[in-house]
């Protein structure tokens, strides 16, 4: 039995007479991933600046919670 491809292996590659090679840049382009989601980025950084508030703690609480505050169970 035939290993695989064993038939094809060593031929020469096709290059097309019609056509020119496609330069690396462009191929690279082509296969970059889809972006289908453009602007995302933008709108949540936009979400996040608008619903940004500041931590300031009023007079009966202290400037900075206990240090057991970090600590996890």
């Amino acid at each position: 039995m035939k290993e695989n491809y064993d038939d094809i292996i060593n031929l020469p590659h096709h290059t097309s007479r019609q056509f020119q090679r496609m330069p690396l840049a462009e191929r690279a382009a082509q296969f970059s991933p889809f972006a289908a989601l453009t602007g995302y980025d933008a709108v949540i950084r936009e979400t996040a600046r608008q619903n940004e508030t500041l931590y300031e703690p009023d007079s009966t609480q202290d400037e900075y919670p206990d240090e057991n505050f970090f600590e996890l169970p």
